[in-house]
């Protein structure tokens, strides 16, 4: 395993995330006995983060790591869970406000069997709320020793920016973590919100770096998964992230480096985002423990330049014009000076 600091922090993270979400989902997840073989597998290969929301599998998920967290060295691991999304069918369970990060955070512990969250993330913007609420309700739980650190997820790059400015004149917590969707298919991320992420300090952790299973090949010439697999069942939240026109055509572009380069279409899915440095960490899912030995085998292992490169240029996203004559515009900056911080370069 290798591994990479967290955003300007000096937290060290496994640049492979155990995944949670298949844990305790009925229908296509797994039960409590695999989950624990994986987590030890996980850990066994040197893994030290866990990715966990309070809303997988409705709380089930957390459970299921806190029922083996006595049989584990707490402080070798990262716990990451969330909040903010509905976690019970009040209309108040919702939201990034202080009574419901609160509320999700002590029963989050509960639920996990430990004293403390490593990373804590608000999982979806709140656009009501104001950010002042938000991070004082974090800076509350730091300064309370129930989060070690704070992070986002899926934020624009104007709230990253306006996030870090606001903690830093009411002297709060500062974020050290976005968490967002970022694959081969899903590169637009690129433009402003890895920029300002990098710029604010942030790092990344990506999810989904297999497109829902559609970069895994097994569903090559299929336009939706067949009823009764695993997908079928995601297909409510997977199908507009990856069954499109542009996801079809990334798979067939992935399959075919694949069998140029004989490397398995999995394999470079997942080792494809950690060729960028501001990637900390690729979050992988498994529901089963040969699945998850595949998924696990970029840890240590990066892709051939030469791969890497063809599959960046063959599934750059279409430019916008301001990226397209900014790029013109840095390079008179660059190029004046023999070296330049290379964290500015946005290219």
């Amino acid at each position: 395993m290798k591994y990479r600091y967290l955003g300007s922090s000096g937290l060290l993270m496994s640049r492979i995330t155990l995944g949670t979400m298949t844990f305790g989902a009925p229908d296509w997840g797994c039960d409590e006995k695999v989950s624990h073989a994986i987590i030890q597998k996980y850990i066994e290969a040197g893994g030290n983060t866990l990715d966990i929301a309070d809303i997988y599998a409705g709380g089930r998920s957390e459970e299921i790591v806190g029922n083996l967290m006595p049989e584990l060295n707490r402080d070798g691991l990262i716990i990451a869970s969330k909040c903010s999304l509905p976690s019970g069918p009040a209309i108040t369970q919702f939201g990034a406000n202080r009574k419901q990060i609160i509320s999700s955070c002590e029963k989050s512990l509960k639920r996990l069997k430990t004293d403390y969250i490593d990373l804590y993330h608000v999982h979806v913007p709140d656009p009501i709320t104001p950010f002042e609420e938000t991070l004082r309700a974090m800076d509350d739980l730091v300064r309370q020793g129930k989060v070690r650190y704070t992070g986002s997820s899926m934020f624009f790059g104007w709230q990253l920016t306006k996030a870090q400015g606001v903690s830093a004149k009411y002297n709060l917590e500062k974020m050290i973590a976005g968490q967002y969707i970022y694959s081969l298919i899903h590169r637009e991320l690129e433009r402003e919100t890895m920029p300002a992420a990098v710029d604010a300090g942030i790092g990344i952790t990506c999810f989904s770096p297999l497109g829902g299973g559609l970069l895994t090949g097994k569903y090559q010439g299929q336009e939706k998964p067949k009823p009764g697999t695993r997908a079928s069942f995601r297909t409510e939240v997977d199908g507009p992230r990856f069954w499109h026109p542009r996801g079809y055509k990334t798979a067939e572009i992935v399959a075919d480096v694949s069998k140029k380069s004989g490397i398995p279409m999995v394999k470079l899915a997942i080792a494809w985002p950690l060729g960028r440095k501001f990637v900390t960490s690729v979050i992988i899912g498994a529901k089963n423990v040969d699945q998850f030995e595949k998924n696990m085998e970029p840890a240590d292992w990066d892709l051939p330049k030469e791969v890497w490169d063809e599959l960046e240029e063959r599934t750059r996203p279409e430019e916008e014009y301001l990226n397209w004559y900014n790029k013109f515009n840095y390079d008179r900056f660059f190029n004046a000076s023999e070296f330049h911080d290379v964290e500015v370069d946005l290219i």
